[in-house]
């Protein structure tokens, strides 16, 4: 069945398509009588306004864009789901992108975003991104760009970000109130501002306040190096005492590794993570983490994304405050 259009109701109804049009809209022009015939009909007809048309006559849509690095990272559904239920009460679709960690599918994305017109976009980039112009022509276009969790080093454009450094501190601060005094500490991708921030909070932290503390930094991409690392450590001469992990999919490594080696937690080794909650609680004992909330951010996000499409043009950089939750796992 062909979708019903404005001249097949006006050829019914015998009005003129303008007044159809305006009927919809309930301009205040036409009579009550009118809208109700015209609507009565639409929905018997299951008549529906043409988006794309719209979208070209405004040079914009009703759509909002995600771009994450991955989709299978709870972090990221939860920020997606805060920014969906915000969206749906807005009148605002939401679509979709993963960049799977490539600048080159990052800038794909972006192209087939434009090419839908969106309203807006939310980015968290890859460990690859550098050339930032493509998102720049975004904004000069007035089309809002808010890059969240992974924001560039750039200070025209707006950001919302969880309190990456106070994370990493409250972490660090944990261990040291336990005595840890061989960290192992897994940080991601090293390009990336987050990645930075919550590794100079940690060492800082222990330089400051537990200078005789070894830590021994690095930085896995996966799941499976994370374990790699981990395994590699737990297998040494001298093994760590504790483990701390910048993220959920690191943890993840972290916990598949020490259960292959039939360590216990905490009596064996301590572990502590930044988490978005849900990975810490799968674990008996539970993992003691630093709450960085996904949907806190996305809820944040949307905020902003909605002040910039109103009319704002300053740019600001946003934080979601982090707190400690104690599990069993120290």
């Amino acid at each position: 069945m062909e979708q019903a259009t404005l001249k097949q109701l006006s050829a019914i109804l015998k009005i003129s398509i303008s007044t159809v049009s305006r009927a919809l809209k309930n301009h205040p022009d036409i009579s009550e009588e009118t809208k109700r015939k015209v609507k009565e009909l639409a929905e018997t007809l299951e008549y529906e306004p043409n988006s794309h048309a719209i979208s070209l006559r405004n040079n914009t849509s009703n759509i909002l864009g995600i771009m994450v690095p991955s989709l299978d990272n709870f972090f990221y559904d939860s920020f997606t789901v805060a920014v969906e239920e915000e969206a749906r009460a807005k009148g605002y679709s939401v679509m979709i992108m993963q960049s799977g960690e490539s600048k080159d599918i990052e800038t794909a994305n972006l192209k087939l975003l434009k090419n839908n017109r969106i309203a807006g976009v939310f980015v968290s980039i890859t460990g690859e991104t550098e050339d930032l112009n493509p998102f720049l022509r975004l904004q000069e276009k007035k089309v809002p760009v808010i890059f969240f969790d992974r924001v560039p080093d750039y200070e025209l454009c707006n950001k919302i970000c969880l309190a990456d450094r106070v994370a990493a501190t409250v972490a660090a601060e944990a261990l040291i109130k336990k005595n840890k005094k061989r960290v192992l500490a897994l940080f991601g991708h090293p390009k990336l501002t987050i990645s930075k921030k919550r590794y100079e909070a940690f060492n800082e932290t222990y330089t400051t306040k537990s200078p005789a503390t070894e830590v021994i930094n690095k930085f896995p991409l996966t799941i499976a190096e994370a374990k790699e690392c981990t395994l590699a450590a737990l297998e040494s001469k001298n093994k760590p005492d504790a483990v701390f992990g910048m993220g959920d999919l690191i943890l993840i490594g972290v916990m598949h590794a020490i259960h292959e080696k039939g360590l216990r937690v905490p009596e064996d080794i301590a572990v502590v993570s930044i988490s978005n909650g849900l990975i810490p609680t799968l674990y008996n004992p539970k993992i003691t983490y630093i709450e960085t909330s996904g949907y806190k951010l996305g809820k944040l996000a949307f905020k902003r994304m909605t002040e910039c499409i109103g009319g704002s043009t300053f740019m600001q950089e946003l934080t979601v405050d982090s707190m400690l939750v104690e599990g069993g796992s120290l």
